[in-house]
């Protein structure tokens, strides 16, 4: 009867599991690269960093394409008039309304070019119309331009298409190297995370380590009481150690669920994940040089790319607002051949030229320092762009500076951590196995062990602030120096670009 029990139990219990009724924490062991890589593959942030930069992608693609040939066809296929107009009686020398009716219909094909160095467009075209007359003058015609190609420019004016091949290059790198930058920020936060959470797990373990270890020592001072080998305060010592440490031990956990839930809920995982960390080895020995460093930053940094542009924009207001003030004149001028016919096909015989040359000049008289106002605000935003330029650049550069000074100083830290962490134990394994053959007190034992565990906690904070460093000027320079190579490159080559 029990072993039928069992069986069923052993069946709704399967069942539980596999229905989702009772869930298990999912384990999973995580790497620092490999945290880092999802983190930039998967977060919300990342995707919308991903579609800010296709939104600038496709608008410079835009620009790219508005440089090339254009084939247009227009096309009116119907258009009916009837209405009133008025009209000369050479009869009665008289003005008359008279009711009008027609039908036209026009279409033309046109290719048009824009000229980027002067700002004109070329143009080459044709068209072909037919009207019909309905009412008293009953007849339909047909007029053809079977090929025109003409020249449109402003002679003094501003020319736009000259700014946009300036400028839209400028926009497009810095958007690429803004979504590289931004990536290497979530690379940061994920790298904080992950250290965070490294911390906690050592700062648990060595609470896991630290009442085990309580609790022996404290058994073993009651044995070394009942022969009056340690005193009565001795073994109390021992006593409250055992329990600050079952109480720290308490404590702990909860930081290391908390920080595993944040690490969880920032990689999008369940939040009843049960992660455990692979910390990185001690990384290789790798010098970087200030000079390097701005050299890489000066050339990558989207900020830099950012001045650029904003500069070239007030550049840009300065000589349209200049151009504006003046006088301005343009130039138009078409070479074709034209044909009227009542029939379609004699609407493309004889030929007739059809020559068209206009120059234009609007000059401005009285417009009370209006366009003098635009273009001296347009040059003081210039001054006032150079100059946050200036300051941006030299903010950029002390982050670069200081954060490679930080970082060749972490890597001999990591190295002492390493190596004080190594004496650390050996010291504290060396004078607990003395306490226990009654060679060592107390104090000593208490001192080695928060000696070990401070070695323990400097050793996690090197390896993080190594990373973070290192991560800081990758987002700096947009340059591995693991590697190499430029992280703009390998976006170009990833991205086919």
């Amino acid at each position: 009867m029990n072993i039928y029990y069992m069986r069923v139990s052993t069946i709704i219990w399967i069942f539980l599991l596999s229905s989702g009724y009772i869930t298990q924490a999912q384990k999973l062991t995580l790497s620092l690269e490999k945290t880092i890589a999802m983190a930039t593959d998967s977060l919300l942030d990342a995707f919308r960093q991903r579609n800010l930069y296709l939104a600038s992608y496709w608008q410079y693609r835009t620009y790219k394409a508005e440089r090339l040939p254009s084939l247009s066809l227009n096309v009116t296929p119907a258009q009916y008039y009837r209405y009133i107009t008025q009209r000369y009686n050479y009869d009665e020398n008289i003005d008359v309304y008279r009711t009008q009716q027609n039908y036209l219909a026009s279409g033309g094909l046109s290719v048009n070019q824009n000229f980027d160095v002067l700002g004109g467009s070329f143009y080459i075209n044709s068209d072909l119309e037919y009207l019909r007359n309905f009412g008293d003058n009953n007849y339909h015609q047909y007029t053809s331009v079977p090929f025109r190609v003409g020249y449109y420019q402003d002679l003094l004016g501003y020319n736009p298409y000259k700014w946009q091949k300036k400028i839209e290059p400028v926009k497009f790198e810095k958007a690429k190297k803004e979504l590289i930058y931004n990536m290497e920020q979530i690379s940061e936060a994920a790298t904080n995370y992950f250290f965070t959470l490294a911390m906690a797990q050592v700062e648990y373990d060595m609470a896991v380590e630290n009442m085990a270890s309580s609790d022996t020592l404290y058994r073993i001072g009651q044995e070394r009481q009942k022969i009056a080998s340690i005193t009565q305060a001795d073994l109390l010592t021992l006593k409250l150690d055992a329990v600050n440490a079952r109480n720290t031990l308490k404590n702990k956990e909860i930081e290391l669920k908390r920080a595993m839930f944040s690490l969880a809920s920032y990689l999008s995982f369940d939040k009843n994940t049960d992660i455990r960390l692979d910390l990185p080895g001690r990384p290789r020995n790798m010098e970087i040089f200030v000079d390097a460093a701005l050299i890489y930053a000066r050339e990558n940094h989207p900020s830099y790319l950012g001045m650029q542009q904003e500069i070239l924009e007030a550049e840009r207001d300065v000589d349209k607002t200049r151009k504006e003030s003046m006088f301005n004149a343009t130039f138009q001028a078409s070479v074709g051949f034209n044909q009227v016919s009542g029939k379609l096909r004699e609407a493309y015989m004889d030929l007739l030229r059809q020559d068209i040359v206009s120059v234009s000049v609007s000059i401005p008289l009285v417009d009370w320092g209006v366009r003098r106002g635009k273009y001296n605000m347009a040059k003081n935003n210039l001054a006032i762009a150079r100059i946050s330029a200036r300051q941006e650049e030299l903010s950029i550069e002390e982050d670069v500076i200081m954060t490679v000074s930080d970082f060749n100083i972490q890597q001999d830290l990591i190295i002492s951590a390493e190596e004080a962490l190594e004496l650390a134990v050996m010291a504290y394994a060396e004078t607990r196995q003395r306490f226990i053959i009654g060679k060592e007190d107390i104090n000593s034992l208490t001192l080695s062990l928060q000696r070990q565990q401070e070695a323990q906690r400097n050793y996690i904070s090197s390896l993080q602030n190594y990373w973070l460093s290192y991560y800081k000027i990758r987002r700096l320079t947009l340059h591995d120096f693991d590697t190499g190579f430029s992280l703009s490159t390998l976006f170009d080559y990833k991205n086919g670009l």
